[in-house]
């Protein structure tokens, strides 16, 4: 029995005749070498999943190509590890307990300071948190790892002595801090720690009395399984995040992250399906007229619209995609660094798919300061990708240059 792998070629070729295509129409309606789509239908190359996700696009397959094709690994670390190693944690169970009798003291001592003496800490560090985000965007996040790491301790620290008054907004706080500590524990690469510590965060805002907070817990891990190509555990994480009671911008960044799930695996009804109702909750958004920290991203204007530019790729559209990523970056601030890295390499290997190369390689060399600047293990995965789209065109001037550059951003120093 043919292996799923084995397959594909087979299948392709059946759905390429049965649409009345000979070989040389679909190459150059894919902008692939004629020479390599006959090698994958005869089973002699393997077909990569960019090649896969155009097939099924262009064929209307719905995601039954990419099922056959194997991803290639990912960096993503073992998700148990986070359940079982909470080393690096503020200690969840005690901060739990601090709401309902005697306060636990979890590790940190403040000194012999009053209880009095924390409220006007509180907005000092609300001001360190965003000052935080801000840098989060320049900064090599191994860099700014530890002090996250001390400041959410400290201010979950706060809440040992405080009134009650004052309790909760130090342990919403801190919960917030937990949140980007494992944002950034993801850019550097570490996906147990990102998961341990957005559970913290979960708990942390439990602990403050905030019953809506620990349900963004569920967007950020359905993050990590979607980087570590988990389609299936993408979708049931975001759905989890979506009921009725909770607020709509969560519910909307869940709509989006359930979206991009779909288009992992290719289908088109329900991922846009998704994305509708992700721009109707998020246009009911009111977070950012609130006084507490903006929850997920603050620098993309519409993260509906850019996230239908990063679902159009991976679901075999990348001149559609072009399009929209590239209308949409262009509304970036320039001082967003990290946020213009991630949507910026999607940008260049959209064209690149679309056969823009050079427009493509320009793209990445301007992004390649960036990368430097702010190193990040998730925006790595499409350098790959882009640097396996223009290794199919070699002769091209513009790739060639480009390629020292790729190399050193993905040599394991950058990871």
């Amino acid at each position: 029995m043919m292996s799923t792998t084995e397959r594909f070629g087979p299948e392709l070729r059946r759905l390429r005749q049965e649409a009345g295509l000979t070989l040389t129409e679909f190459s150059i309606a894919l902008n692939y070498d004629k020479g390599h789509l006959s090698k994958v239908e005869r089973g002699r190359r393997p077909a990569s999943p960019e090649l896969a996700q155009r097939c099924d696009a262009f064929l209307g397959a719905n995601g039954e190509l990419q099922r056959l094709v194997a991803r290639p690994e990912t960096n993503s670390e073992s998700t148990e590890s986070a359940a079982t190693s909470n080393s690096w944690l503020v200690g969840r169970r005690a901060v739990l307990s601090a709401g309902t009798g005697a306060l636990i003291d979890i590790g940190l001592k403040l000194g012999g300071q009053a209880s009095r003496g924390a409220d006007p800490l509180i907005p000092s560090f609300h001001a360190q948190f965003d000052q935080l985000r801000k840098l989060g965007q320049s900064t090599t996040p191994t860099v700014l790892l530890p002090l996250l790491e001390t400041q959410t301790r400290t201010v979950a620290g706060l809440a040992v002595g405080a009134p009650s008054a004052t309790r909760a907004p130090a342990l919403l706080l801190a919960s917030r801090f937990a949140e980007f500590t494992g944002w950034m524990a993801q850019e550097a690469g570490d996906s147990g720690a990102a998961l341990g510590w957005t559970s913290e965060a979960a708990e942390l805002a439990l602990a403050g009395g905030d019953q809506y907070l620990g349900s963004y817990a569920l967007v950020r891990r359905a993050l990590v399984t979607f980087y570590a190509g988990n389609a299936a555990d993408t979708v049931a994480l975001a759905r989890q995040a979506q009921s009725d009671e909770l607020p709509p911008r969560i519910r909307g960044l869940a709509a989006q992250r359930e979206a991009q799930g779909h288009a992992l695996v290719g289908d088109e009804h329900d991922c846009f399906h998704s994305l509708d109702r992700a721009r109707e909750l998020l246009a009911d958004d009111d977070a950012r007229s609130g006084a507490e920290p903006v929850i997920g991203t603050t620098h993309v204007s519409d993260p509906a619209a850019m996230t239908t530019g990063w679902c159009l790729y991976d679901l075999g559209r990348p001149k559609s995609a072009a399009e929209v990523l590239d209308r949409e970056c262009r509304r970036l601030p320039p001082d967003a660094l990290r946020t213009r890295a991630r949507y910026g390499f999607r940008r260049a290997l959209a064209h690149a798919a679309s056969g823009e190369v050079e427009h493509a390689c320009t793209i990445a060399e301007e992004l390649m300061g960036v990368m430097s600047a702010a190193p990040s293990a998730t925006v790595n995965s499409d350098v790959r990708r882009l640097a396996r789209e223009l290794s199919r065109f070699r002769s091209s001037r513009a790739v060639h240059d480009l390629q020292p550059a790729l190399a050193r951003v993905l040599a394991p120093a950058h990871g």
